[in-house]
């Protein structure tokens, strides 16, 4: 049976936080070459290397970063065993973290997370950025799951999975006013303006596709590549805006926007992006789980 050494742990931990071998050694007062001959004392017991060397800097591994968790986990308990001590206690919790792409309805975010967000056993870390910010830092090692409008591609070096996890109908939404006559299209489209996802969303390149068979030239008031902008410009014009319902719920329950017209055939997808990896994240996992 493995013996895990403490003495270890903290050094291991300190080479993580500081990033490099040099700087953790002068932290510990300790000489390089003892800090890497406990390192690798380390690595030996878990039977995993936690570091690998990329550019000339040290790089945690997958089994770096859960071990990082761990440590942090485990030195966090003396703290907590102190607070015990002095009447203050605190319950261990568990990490998760979640990469959000920019342009991606924080609605939908938040019923995705939502079973997650009242339990004190769990803290939500979330970063939101550009789909190829966020698979880097995935690919890193520094998130668990992408969550994104578009699914990744596959390949032998990455190894991404896609997760379909909901599919939500695209509609033309705009304020009730009184007298409004049923929405026609698609010829009402030659004198409302219209507010559209940028050219690179999957469901603009759809209706682009449904316009142009129509003949008809729209409108065009604003194009919009994040959702929570076309959220606020929805409600601020005075035409019709292209978007998910779910990116607009709150204001379709309230009344403060309806849905004018439906598109069946055109849908937003939305994916959890997640790598191979040996040791997944537990609480994902069990996230998944709920939502299969």
């Amino acid at each position: 049976m493995a013996f895990l050494n403490y003495h270890h742990l903290r050094y291991f931990r300190a080479i993580a936080h500081e990033g490099s071998l040099t700087k953790a050694a002068k932290h510990l007062k300790l000489s390089q070459s003892a800090l890497s001959v406990q390192l690798r004392s380390l690595e030996e017991n878990l039977g995993q290397p936690l570091f690998e060397r990329k550019h000339k800097a040290l790089m945690l591994t997958e089994a770096g970063q859960i071990a990082l968790e761990y440590a942090d986990s485990i030195f966090r308990s003396g703290e907590e065993l102190t607070d015990l001590l002095q009447n203050r206690a605190k319950r261990s919790r568990g990490f998760l973290r979640v990469g959000a792409a920019s342009n991606l309805s924080r609605n939908f975010q938040l019923t995705f997370l939502r079973p997650l967000i009242t339990r004190d056993d769990v803290e939500l870390i979330i970063h939101s950025g550009t789909l190829r910010e966020l698979l880097a830092q995935l690919q890193a090692h520094t998130l668990d799951v992408v969550l994104s409008n578009t699914p990744v591609r596959r390949d032998a070096e990455t190894g991404w999975h896609s997760h379909l996890l909901d599919e939500q109908p695209v509609s033309l939404v705009g304020h009730k006013t009184r007298g409004m006559k049923p929405f026609r299209f698609p010829e009402d489209l030659r004198k409302t303006p219209i507010v559209l996802p940028s050219l690179e969303s999957s469901i603009r390149a759809a209706f682009d596709v449904l316009i142009d068979q129509t003949g008809i030239r729209p409108i065009i008031a604003a194009e919009v590549d994040d959702m929570a902008m076309l959220r606020l410009m929805a409600r601020e014009t005075n035409g019709v805006t292209l978007v998910p319902p779910v990116v607009v719920r709150d204001e379709l329950e309230s009344g403060t926007l309806v849905e004018r017209h439906r598109f069946p055939q055109i849908k937003e997808s939305f994916y959890a992006i997640t790598p191979s990896r040996r040791f997944p994240n537990p609480i994902l996992r069990e996230l998944m789980t709920k939502k299969r």
